[in-house]
């Protein structure tokens, strides 16, 4: 089903706008609604009240706010709590940033509480009723076309900041209240379609991904599944062992149970001082911890945004990182610690990070990375304010090795077969960005009035239906 547009425009008299269904307003925020910015800390203080706080990954990673969101409990002074108090139809949004374009990301405060208050780096628009509903502000808010007003009022170089006065002067396109009710029940009941359908797709990406993760552990530990290992002319079930190690369990026989350090050598990483960061065009990539979560591929290093020459490595006394090593961060939350990824270019690391470069003959890069892949180093790093793993548990970790015959065999299949779970991931991965696309386009088309909603019909979402409107 489509959706038509509304039989008469009109010119908005706002460039970025265009026209607008002949009976809408355009009006700016102020005239309409009433911003607040708070200054409300996290800090608790003795002799101030108890508050459930909303903070700014609150507000950025959900469209609705209330009060059995599992807030941070702290205090502030019945000053705090009267001014920036939230009630329901406020319409939360993110003052500050480091990326303009998280720069006035929208939540909708939909139940309160007396110790509800919004917390520092935020702002309220409280919408002045009954010209402006909360739930149609929310929506307009998550439209490109109108939020970008506040993108590009935003100043700053590194971190960015939404001057109050350029958030009341922006334009709001405004039909009558009961028409933003229409339009904004109408996109409840779509996006909710479309998040459910993200939802499935999520969650068919993490079996996918544990899929994947059984895959190499089980292939790491016991072999090839009998037909590959036929096909690959090895014993499809090879007589097997005791490993000596509870977590392991039995190992093929003629495997043999060691630690890295015995075939290979772990190269801890150097600091870089201010100046070399963020230097390009150098000879050697510089890497550090973000690059493992940057990289694209799941077994190499992909493009630095830093380099360094040889000359300023020699001067830090930075070690030359060869090409094979398996890189991944000592220090760090598990999200950093779980990421291993093999060096494709001499290179130099941070003093974050590890490199292990296996002994050639004896190991192969992608046997060292694949094994080191089913461990979780968070569940061994050292407890304290940020995860970090010992040098002695780093070189005494636990390796299983096959004959190196075996090992590319194996790789080889890994290889392959973790790159057509990949490639299921990575469509699945391509279907959620099309939906993010459309649920983003249909609400800025509702929003400006590019089609008329006031029918209140559903839309399909069936398999292979484009936009919904002309």
């Amino acid at each position: 089903m489509k959706l038509a547009p509304y039989p008469k425009y009109k010119p908005s008299g706002v460039e970025w706008l265009g026209d607008v269904p002949a009976h809408w307003e355009v009006k700016r925020i102020k005239s309409i609604a009433t911003y607040r910015v708070s200054n409300v800390d996290k800090v608790a203080v003795d002799d101030e009240v108890q508050i459930r706080l909303v903070n700014y990954t609150d507000v950025y990673h959900h469209d609705y706010i209330g009060p059995d969101m599992g807030l941070m409990e702290t205090t502030a002074t019945l000053e705090e709590v009267g001014r920036f108090s939230l009630r329901p139809g406020d319409v939360v949004i993110t003052k500050d940033s480091e990326d303009w374009r998280d720069i006035a990301v929208p939540a909708l405060v939909v139940e309160s509480g007396p110790d509800l208050v919004c917390g520092y780096h935020l702002g309220i628009l409280r919408p002045k009723k009954p010209n402006l509903l909360g739930s149609f502000l929310f929506r307009a808010l998550q439209t490109s076309t109108v939020n970008q007003q506040f993108r590009v009022a935003a100043t700053g170089v590194t971190r960015y900041g939404l001057p109050k006065s350029e958030t009341e002067v922006a334009w709001l396109p405004l039909p009558s209240p009961q028409e933003q009710r229409l339009i904004a029940d109408f996109l409840d009941r779509e996006a909710a379609k479309i998040d459910t359908l993200i939802d499935k797709k999520q969650t068919l990406i993490e079996r996918l991904k544990e899929k994947r993760a059984a895959l190499i552990t089980r292939t790491v530990t016991r072999g090839l599944p009998p037909d590959a290992a036929r096909a690959a002319g090895l014993e499809p079930e090879p007589k097997m062992r005791a490993s000596g190690v509870e977590w392991l369990g039995d190992v093929p026989a003629h495997w043999e149970v060691k630690r890295l350090k015995d075939y290979g050598t772990l190269f801890s990483g150097t600091g870089f001082p201010d100046q070399y960061q963020g230097v390009s065009g150098e000879a050697l990539p510089f890497y550090k911890v973000s690059d493992l979560i940057r990289s694209s591929d799941n077994r190499y290093m992909g493009l630095s945004r830093h380099t360094v020459s040889l000359e300023t490595a020699g001067q830090l006394r930075a070690r030359v990182i060869p090409t094979g090593a398996i890189i991944y961060a000592k220090i760090g939350a598990a999200l950093y610690l779980n990421r291993r990824r093999i060096s494709t270019t001499e290179c130099c690391i941070d003093n974050n990070m590890t490199a292990y470069v296996p002994t050639p003959g004896y190991l192969l890069p992608e046997w060292a990375f694949y094994w080191t892949s089913i461990i979780d180093f968070g569940e061994f790093a050292n407890p304290g304010a940020i995860p970090s793993l010992g040098e002695k548990y780093q070189a005494t970790l636990l390796l299983v090795l096959p004959t190196l015959r075996e090992q590319k065999i194996i790789t080889n299949f890994l290889n392959c077969e973790t790159a057509k779970i990949d490639g299921l991931i990575a469509k699945v991965e391509t279907a959620i960005a099309r939906l993010r696309e459309y649920r983003a386009a249909l609400i800025t088309a509702a929003v400006t009035g590019q089609v008329d909603v006031r029918g209140g019909r559903s839309l399909s979402l069936s398999k292979g239906r484009g936009r919904v409107w002309r």
